[in-house]
């Protein structure tokens, strides 16, 4: 291993408590995310185990359980993303690439020769094609979404970590996760 392969694998440890603890469903970490911020605990201050390519790139790690990560400084993050999100990204995907298909059908058409109806089939037959790119675009992100979650799961659980800074919202932070059914909740006296 060479010099700047060990400065590359270096993770800074901060002197901040973080809790941790495990998810076995979705549903209870989305849960415990907006319980978490509804007591004021900042989105930059929760994070997630990252993807399974960048837990790859960063450990190596073909086969992993959430138990042996949960206290591992070099643990890949990743920022929690909710449903609501997801659901307009895939809109955004869709409709874009609707607009942008009649937008140009339509600008072709606008010619003074041109009539309403012209105008109006044109707008459907470029707009729909791109319409149908937009669909399976978006239908691919949010299985992409749907997998990562899926894939931690299989792995012994979602891994939730949030920095907390005093011991006050270290208690609070533990109480909501374990209220969510979060297991293996405990605090660690360090976070990245």
């Amino acid at each position: 291993m060479t010099d700047l392969d060990v400065e590359q694998h270096k993770t800074a440890v901060i002197d901040i408590p973080e809790a941790v603890g495990v998810f076995d469903t979705f549903e209870d970490l989305q849960k415990a995310f907006y319980d978490l911020r509804m007591v004021g605990i900042h989105h930059s201050d929760i994070s997630l185990l990252a993807d399974e390519k960048t837990l790859m790139e960063k450990l190596g790690k073909a086969y992993w359980r959430s138990s042996d990560l949960e206290d591992d400084p070099q643990a890949p993050r990743a920022h929690f993303v909710s449903e609501e999100a997801i659901g307009e990204l895939e809109g955004a995907i869709a409709g874009g690439f609707f607009f942008v298909g009649s937008f140009i059908a339509m600008a072709a058409m606008l010619t003074p020769a041109s009539t309403l109806a012209a105008s109006i089939a044109a707008i459907a037959i470029g707009g729909s094609p791109a319409a149908v790119i937009g669909t399976l675009l978006a239908r691919r992100v949010g299985k992409h979404h749907k997998d990562y979650y899926a894939h931690q799961i299989e792995h012994g659980g979602i891994l939730l970590w949030v920095r907390v800074r005093d011991k006050e919202r270290e208690e609070l932070a533990v109480k909501i996760m374990q209220g969510h059914s979060g297991h293996d909740v405990h605090v660690h006296s360090w976070s990245t």
